[in-house]
């Protein structure tokens, strides 16, 4: 399942653009832009270390990934919305990459941690119906489980820059 969102807003809870799970490889609204937390600058091809908080903006939107203390609308565990304008939202669109080694390597599964009510990025089983139909909820849960490993599927990926190539570090963001 791809993290996706579009500009459809949930009914309930906090009204924010709503951010769904689908399956379609094909979907231009399932691509996010890794940038630094809130108030932080990221340089391009500086890689993410495992552990920093970062924020995933959405490219269709400019909303960022976000959550808070509302109930998700199917499962009642923790809205995932997004929220922002033009990338500018707040300190709860921050997620802390949590992966295995010292850098999050395009290969490998990481999980997001919400860095201000410490829930995980997860997907499950419950689908909306209208106008949304067949996509899959996103919500924040409080424990770790396989519902919140996501791996990088496509996009454009930068080399790391000549201080980590200095390093002897060869893998790629």
């Amino acid at each position: 399942v791809r993290l996706h969102s579009h500009d459809v807003r949930y009914g309930s809870g906090s009204g924010q653009q709503s951010v769904t799970g689908v399956s379609a490889a094909d979907d231009g609204n399932s691509y996010w832009r890794v940038r630094g937390r809130t108030a932080a600058v990221c340089e391009r091809g500086t890689p993410v270390r495992c552990g920093q908080a970062i924020r995933l903006t959405h490219l269709g939107t400019g909303r960022n990934l976000h959550s808070h203390h509302f109930a998700s609308p199917l499962s009642g565990n923790q809205e995932v919305s997004a929220f922002g304008e033009a990338g500018e939202g707040d300190y709860l669109d921050d997620w802390t990459v949590v992966c295995s080694g010292t850098y999050w390597s395009r290969d490998s599964e990481v999980r997001f941690q919400h860095a201000s009510t410490d829930v995980f990025l997860s997907v499950t089983g419950e689908q909306y119906g209208r106008p949304i139909h067949g996509q899959k909820e996103v919500h924040g849960m409080a424990a770790s489980s396989q519902n919140n490993y996501w791996k990088v599927m496509e996009g454009i990926f930068m080399q790391p820059s000549e201080v980590f190539k200095a390093e002897q570090y060869h893998a790629e963001l």
